[in-house]
């Protein structure tokens, strides 16, 4: 069988997502996402497992939405249940760019609460961008669970998804703001902080925060 232009062009493609250069992989997903091939999409989906470069990694998720969905879909749901928390994330990250309200069932309880924060982030975003009309008070009271987990950029991310849900997030912020640590009672503050000034910025917030819990308040006097 001869080999068109066509199926050389998609071989070199192929190649050169795996080249040691960076530079050379990121010029590879985007002449990829410039130009669809179904031959493409599994190893776009492999890259984006073990692919080491934040931005290449997003040229890669964005080549992938240059594709039918009805190809890349099945392959990507599939990497929610992988082993790797890389293949987990990159996979809630392009679920978002995809933005099919019928993937939301496919965002459980295990991803929202996945014991790596890069996992559970892109759940975090996702799952709110995703999540049917009526399912924020049960959203937010599965991401309540994770208030005052891990730094700064991980709380942030966390109140930032909150806050996205407006106010069905008010119940779970209540009974967060009794909690008996104090890093839970602080971050719950300062997201209800944020959703009442959403130009009030994370660090006032959190500094705000820090002194009701000091003083040993709840945050709920006045509400």
């Amino acid at each position: 069988m001869t080999m068109t232009n066509q199926d050389a062009d998609v071989r070199r493609a192929l190649r050169a997502l795996e080249d040691d250069r960076s530079s050379v992989r990121l010029r590879a997903a985007l002449a990829v996402g410039t130009t669809p091939d179904a031959r493409f999409v599994g190893k776009l989906v492999e890259r984006c497992a073990v692919e080491p470069e934040f931005f290449v990694r997003d040229m890669l998720t964005w080549a992938l939405t240059r594709h039918p969905v009805s190809l890349t879909l099945p392959e990507v749901l599939r990497e929610l249940r992988s082993e790797s928390a890389r293949a987990r994330s990159q996979a809630l990250h392009t679920l978002s760019k995809i933005g099919d309200p019928g993937t939301w069932p496919a965002i459980t309880r295990e991803h929202l609460t996945d014991a790596d924060d890069e996992v559970a982030r892109a759940a975090w975003r996702t799952a709110v961008l995703l999540a049917p009309e009526g399912e924020g008070p049960a959203l937010a009271g599965v991401l309540a669970t994770q208030l005052g987990r891990g730094g700064r950029e991980t709380r942030l991310s966390l109140s930032r998804a909150l806050v996205g849900l407006g106010d069905a997030i008010l119940p779970a912020l209540d009974a967060a703001g009794d909690d008996p640590d104090p890093d839970v009672r602080m971050h719950a503050l300062a997201t209800r902080r944020l959703l009442d000034d959403p130009d009030a910025g994370f660090e006032y917030a959190i500094e705000e925060a820090k002194r009701v819990v000091a003083l040993g308040g709840s945050g709920q006097e006045g509400h």
